[in-house]
Protein backbone atom coordinates (compact mmCIF):
# COMPACT_ATOMS: atom_id res chain seq x y z
CA UNK A 1 0.00 0.00 0.00
CA UNK A 2 1.73 3.38 -1.27
CA UNK A 3 1.81 6.19 1.12
CA UNK A 4 -0.77 8.03 -0.60
CA UNK A 5 -3.62 5.78 -0.99
CA UNK A 6 -5.34 6.44 2.47
CA UNK A 7 -5.69 9.90 1.29
CA UNK A 8 -6.97 9.07 -2.04
CA UNK A 9 -10.04 7.46 -0.16
CA UNK A 10 -10.37 10.30 2.10
CA UNK A 11 -10.50 12.40 -1.34
CA UNK A 12 -13.68 10.59 -2.30
CA UNK A 13 -14.99 10.96 1.29
CA UNK A 14 -14.45 14.93 1.23
CA UNK A 15 -15.82 15.21 -2.17
CA UNK A 16 -19.02 13.85 -1.31
CA UNK A 17 -19.15 16.15 1.91
CA UNK A 18 -19.89 19.05 -0.33
CA UNK A 19 -22.38 17.54 -2.52
CA UNK A 20 -26.15 18.29 -2.54
CA UNK A 21 -27.89 16.49 -0.11
CA UNK A 22 -30.69 14.26 -2.18
CA UNK A 23 -32.03 12.35 1.15
CA UNK A 24 -36.32 12.20 0.77
CA UNK A 25 -37.74 13.24 4.25
CA UNK A 26 -40.46 10.35 3.63
CA UNK A 27 -42.63 9.96 4.79
CA UNK A 28 -42.88 13.45 6.39
CA UNK A 29 -42.15 15.33 2.59
CA UNK A 30 -43.91 12.58 0.41
CA UNK A 31 -41.81 12.10 -2.79
CA UNK A 32 -44.37 12.65 -6.02
CA UNK A 33 -45.50 9.93 -8.23
CA UNK A 34 -45.26 9.62 -11.53
CA UNK A 35 -48.49 10.82 -13.29
CA UNK A 36 -48.66 7.06 -14.92
CA UNK A 37 -47.55 5.24 -12.27
CA UNK A 38 -50.48 2.26 -11.13
CA UNK A 39 -51.00 2.26 -7.54
CA UNK A 40 -53.97 1.96 -5.69
CA UNK A 41 -57.56 1.24 -7.31
CA UNK A 42 -60.31 3.42 -8.13
CA UNK A 43 -64.11 2.72 -8.62
CA UNK A 44 -64.99 6.16 -10.51
CA UNK A 45 -68.04 7.41 -10.97
CA UNK A 46 -70.16 9.12 -14.07
CA UNK A 47 -70.60 12.90 -14.20
CA UNK A 48 -74.06 12.91 -12.35
CA UNK A 49 -72.07 10.94 -9.25
CA UNK A 50 -73.72 7.38 -10.35
CA UNK A 51 -71.49 4.57 -10.30
CA UNK A 52 -69.73 3.07 -13.08
CA UNK A 53 -69.41 -0.88 -11.72
CA UNK A 54 -71.99 -2.52 -12.88
CA UNK A 55 -71.59 -6.04 -10.82
CA UNK A 56 -70.59 -7.86 -13.53
CA UNK A 57 -67.63 -9.58 -11.72
CA UNK A 58 -65.20 -9.46 -14.48
CA UNK A 59 -62.75 -8.04 -12.23
CA UNK A 60 -62.81 -10.82 -9.98
CA UNK A 61 -62.74 -13.33 -12.65
CA UNK A 62 -59.54 -11.73 -14.29
CA UNK A 63 -57.52 -11.65 -11.00
CA UNK A 64 -54.99 -13.98 -10.71
CA UNK A 65 -54.37 -13.58 -7.27
CA UNK A 66 -58.24 -14.02 -5.83
CA UNK A 67 -57.88 -10.80 -4.33
CA UNK A 68 -61.71 -9.03 -5.79
CA UNK A 69 -64.32 -10.19 -4.60
CA UNK A 70 -67.59 -8.79 -6.04
CA UNK A 71 -71.56 -9.45 -4.87
CA UNK A 72 -73.82 -7.53 -7.10
CA UNK A 73 -77.10 -6.58 -6.65
CA UNK A 74 -80.48 -4.75 -8.34
CA UNK A 75 -81.41 -1.15 -9.44
CA UNK A 76 -84.86 -0.24 -8.86
CA UNK A 77 -86.50 3.20 -10.14
CA UNK A 78 -86.71 4.19 -6.18
CA UNK A 79 -82.74 2.88 -5.09
CA UNK A 80 -80.37 3.30 -8.19
CA UNK A 81 -77.01 3.66 -8.16
CA UNK A 82 -75.83 2.68 -11.82
CA UNK A 83 -77.50 3.61 -15.13
CA UNK A 84 -77.24 -0.34 -16.02
CA UNK A 85 -79.90 -2.95 -14.17
CA UNK A 86 -77.07 -4.15 -11.67
CA UNK A 87 -74.65 -2.89 -9.61
CA UNK A 88 -71.60 -3.55 -7.23
CA UNK A 89 -73.69 -3.79 -4.10
CA UNK A 90 -70.64 -5.61 -2.16
CA UNK A 91 -66.95 -4.90 -3.68
CA UNK A 92 -63.23 -5.91 -1.98
CA UNK A 93 -59.97 -6.02 -2.77
CA UNK A 94 -57.14 -7.49 -0.88
CA UNK A 95 -54.00 -5.73 -0.87
CA UNK A 96 -52.33 -8.72 0.77
CA UNK A 97 -53.02 -10.86 -2.26
CA UNK A 98 -53.27 -8.11 -4.98
CA UNK A 99 -50.36 -8.13 -7.21
CA UNK A 100 -50.94 -5.02 -8.85
CA UNK A 101 -50.93 -6.73 -12.43
CA UNK A 102 -54.04 -4.74 -13.79
CA UNK A 103 -55.97 -7.75 -15.69
CA UNK A 104 -58.86 -6.76 -13.57
CA UNK A 105 -58.56 -2.84 -14.94
CA UNK A 106 -58.20 -4.21 -18.26
CA UNK A 107 -61.02 -6.83 -17.79
CA UNK A 108 -63.77 -3.83 -16.73
CA UNK A 109 -66.07 -3.16 -19.54
CA UNK A 110 -67.14 0.35 -18.45
CA UNK A 111 -63.70 1.86 -17.19
CA UNK A 112 -65.43 1.40 -13.76
CA UNK A 113 -62.17 0.19 -12.19
CA UNK A 114 -58.69 2.02 -12.70
CA UNK A 115 -55.82 2.65 -10.57
CA UNK A 116 -55.08 5.79 -9.39
CA UNK A 117 -51.05 6.69 -8.05
CA UNK A 118 -51.61 6.65 -4.67
CA UNK A 119 -48.63 4.45 -3.60
CA UNK A 120 -48.91 4.68 0.28
CA UNK A 121 -50.60 1.76 1.11
CA UNK A 122 -48.89 -0.27 3.54
CA UNK A 123 -50.22 -0.57 7.01
CA UNK A 124 -49.75 -2.43 10.44
CA UNK A 125 -53.34 -3.81 10.65
CA UNK A 126 -53.99 -6.65 8.22
CA UNK A 127 -57.37 -6.04 7.87
CA UNK A 128 -57.16 -2.51 6.99
CA UNK A 129 -55.69 -3.54 3.92
CA UNK A 130 -59.21 -5.09 2.46
CA UNK A 131 -60.38 -2.24 1.21
CA UNK A 132 -63.92 -2.17 0.87
CA UNK A 133 -66.35 -0.40 -1.61
CA UNK A 134 -66.75 2.59 0.73
CA UNK A 135 -62.68 3.11 0.78
CA UNK A 136 -62.56 2.61 -3.01
CA UNK A 137 -64.91 4.82 -4.46
CA UNK A 138 -64.05 8.09 -6.31
CA UNK A 139 -64.77 10.89 -4.25
CA UNK A 140 -67.39 13.37 -5.10
CA UNK A 141 -66.66 16.01 -7.55
CA UNK A 142 -68.66 19.48 -7.17
CA UNK A 143 -71.55 18.82 -9.06
CA UNK A 144 -71.94 15.08 -8.26
CA UNK A 145 -74.94 13.90 -6.28
CA UNK A 146 -74.23 10.73 -3.92
CA UNK A 147 -76.50 7.66 -5.09
CA UNK A 148 -79.32 6.39 -5.21
CA UNK A 149 -80.65 8.82 -6.93
CA UNK A 150 -82.68 8.47 -10.82
CA UNK A 151 -80.45 9.00 -13.92
CA UNK A 152 -79.85 12.53 -15.00
CA UNK A 153 -77.19 12.57 -18.28
CA UNK A 154 -80.39 10.14 -20.22
CA UNK A 155 -83.29 7.66 -19.86
CA UNK A 156 -81.13 4.48 -20.53
CA UNK A 157 -77.87 2.83 -20.05
CA UNK A 158 -76.41 3.46 -23.38
CA UNK A 159 -76.82 7.40 -23.04
CA UNK A 160 -74.40 7.12 -20.43
CA UNK A 161 -71.80 4.52 -21.58
CA UNK A 162 -72.03 6.22 -25.04
CA UNK A 163 -72.86 9.68 -24.80
CA UNK A 164 -72.61 10.27 -21.09
CA UNK A 165 -69.42 12.84 -21.70
CA UNK A 166 -70.81 14.97 -24.21
CA UNK A 167 -74.44 14.81 -22.51
CA UNK A 168 -72.26 16.00 -19.02
CA UNK A 169 -71.25 18.91 -21.35
CA UNK A 170 -74.14 20.08 -23.19
CA UNK A 171 -76.01 19.91 -19.77
CA UNK A 172 -73.42 21.49 -17.64
CA UNK A 173 -72.86 18.49 -15.37
CA UNK A 174 -69.26 18.35 -14.20
CA UNK A 175 -67.21 15.33 -15.53
CA UNK A 176 -64.64 15.50 -13.44
CA UNK A 177 -61.44 12.85 -13.64
CA UNK A 178 -63.92 10.14 -13.56
CA UNK A 179 -64.33 9.38 -17.20
CA UNK A 180 -60.98 8.90 -19.61
CA UNK A 181 -62.30 10.27 -22.94
CA UNK A 182 -61.17 13.30 -24.89
CA UNK A 183 -64.56 15.02 -24.80
CA UNK A 184 -63.87 15.46 -20.60
CA UNK A 185 -62.59 18.25 -18.67
CA UNK A 186 -60.84 18.15 -15.62
CA UNK A 187 -62.38 19.30 -12.63
CA UNK A 188 -59.58 19.99 -9.95
CA UNK A 189 -59.55 17.98 -6.73
CA UNK A 190 -61.56 19.24 -3.37
CA UNK A 191 -58.89 20.97 -1.58
CA UNK A 192 -57.32 19.56 1.31
CA UNK A 193 -57.77 15.54 0.35
CA UNK A 194 -55.22 15.81 -2.43
CA UNK A 195 -52.09 13.86 -2.97
CA UNK A 196 -48.45 14.15 -3.88
CA UNK A 197 -49.59 13.55 -7.50
CA UNK A 198 -52.53 15.58 -7.51
CA UNK A 199 -54.82 13.00 -7.44
CA UNK A 200 -58.59 13.34 -5.11
CA UNK A 201 -57.62 10.83 -2.11
CA UNK A 202 -60.58 8.49 -0.80
CA UNK A 203 -61.39 7.84 2.84
CA UNK A 204 -58.35 5.59 3.83
CA UNK A 205 -55.79 7.19 2.10
CA UNK A 206 -56.61 10.70 3.89
CA UNK A 207 -56.54 8.46 7.41
CA UNK A 208 -53.17 7.25 5.98
CA UNK A 209 -52.26 11.03 5.59
CA UNK A 210 -53.61 11.67 9.14
CA UNK A 211 -51.77 9.56 10.85
CA UNK A 212 -48.65 10.52 9.75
Amino acid sequence: MGLFDPVKGFGVTFANMFKKVATEEYPEIGAPAAPRYHGRHQLNRHPDGLEKCVGCELCAWACPADAIFVEGGDNTDEERYSPGERYGKDYQINYLRCIGCGLCVEACPTRSLTMINFYELADDDRQRLIYTKEDLLAPLLPGMEAPPHPMRLGDTEQDYYVKGPELALDRGVPSGSTVETSAERAMPTPTGIVGDSGMALSEPDRRVRSEQ
